[in-house]
């Protein structure tokens, strides 16, 4: 069996995925969180370096045990090359400490057996790791939405050999989504990150909250600060948890529908949009964005990131790696 190895050490997560070089199949994939002290809404880059340095043996070792398991004969197996995510976006400028690590490390591995290395960018690993999956046509462009602690970004994208053309039609301009879930999260005492603790919150909410929180919006760049003022003044002023969580989530769908509605509009060679990231793992989140941009944007075809590929994972930097092997360019 030809094997791939994808690499990808987020802010908050250590990944590494194996798989199959001529199907694309996952043969192996483990990712483990960071650890946050209760009541820190994060990590330094260099504290979340060093967790990267010390969990990277353990994943591998997972992710090795569980090829060994399936191919027990190492003569069967080959590693054919190995990708990592190098930077956070596809641009000469983007940079955080925190990508050294999995480089390091792929290097290392790719120099050991004499094979090639892949360079990527953890965006682009999200959005194949949902594009990998999605009945979209690989030859067209498509809006896409990459929602998380650190990135709130809208795009619009085409597929490559090598990965993703991306250009940015939208931001935030203050408070990503995530850093806005968040801070709220652990302004009520929960662990970080907080988001599945409040979404367990906001769908106990069966009623139509009076709470609400504006969506702040101008073309396709969000900001959250406003909001995330709002939320933490009515948790203070007595507001049910409860009702603050399902109108933080509110919030942040109405900004995504918003946002995308202008994006749509200033590129209609889109015909599809794909929702990724950490905070589109959330199941509420999905159903309103679903719903409210069916109503705003019916001609567009709406796709989210399997929930279980939503939050930073190595599958997307893996399938990147995988496409760039099967092309028929001569490989070094």
């Amino acid at each position: 069996m030809d094997l791939v190895l994808g690499m990808d050490t987020s802010n908050y997560t250590t990944s590494v995925c194996a798989m199959d070089g001529e199907t694309g199949a996952v043969v192996a994939e483990h990712r483990l969180l960071l650890p946050v002290q209760h009541g820190e809404r994060g990590l330094r880059q260099s504290d979340a370096l060093f967790f990267h340095v010390q969990r990277l043996p353990t994943v591998v070792d997972h992710v090795v045990a569980a090829v060994t398991r399936q191919v027990p004969e190492r003569g069967q197996l080959a590693w054919r090359a190995v990708g990592a995510s190098v930077r956070p976006r596809p641009a000469a400028a983007s940079y955080m400490p925190v990508f050294t690590a999995g480089t390091q490390f792929a290097e290392t591995f790719a120099r050991l057996l004499g094979i090639p290395m892949v360079r990527t960018s953890h965006q682009e690993g999200h959005l194949a790791a949902a594009d990998r999956t999605l009945d979209l046509d690989p030859a067209k462009p498509f809006l896409a939405v990459h929602l998380s602690g650190g990135t709130s970004d809208v795009l619009w994208a085409q597929r490559t050999s090598v990965g993703y053309r991306i250009v940015q039609l939208g931001s935030s301009s203050d408070l990503n989504a995530g850093q806005f879930v968040d801070r709220v999260g652990v302004e009520m005492g929960l662990g970080f990150p907080a988001g599945p603790a409040l979404e367990a919150m906001a769908e106990a909410v069966h009623h139509q909250t009076v709470l609400r929180f504006p969506a702040s919006v101008r073309r396709a760049d969000m900001s959250f600060s406003g909001p995330c003022t709002a939320a933490l003044r009515a948790l203070r002023a007595g507001w049910a948890r409860e009702e603050v969580a399902a109108a933080v989530f509110a919030c942040v769908a109405n900004s995504v529908v918003k946002a995308v509605q202008s994006a749509a509009a200033t590129r209609p060679d889109a015909q599809a949009c794909v929702l990724a990231g950490g905070v589109m793992a959330n199941r509420w989140l999905r159903a309103r964005i679903l719903h409210r941009l069916r109503v705003v944007c019916p001609g567009l075809t709406v796709r989210f990131a399997p929930v279980r590929y939503a939050s930073d994972n190595a599958v997307g930097v893996a399938a990147i790696t995988q496409r760039w092997w099967l092309q028929p360019a001569p490989r070094f």
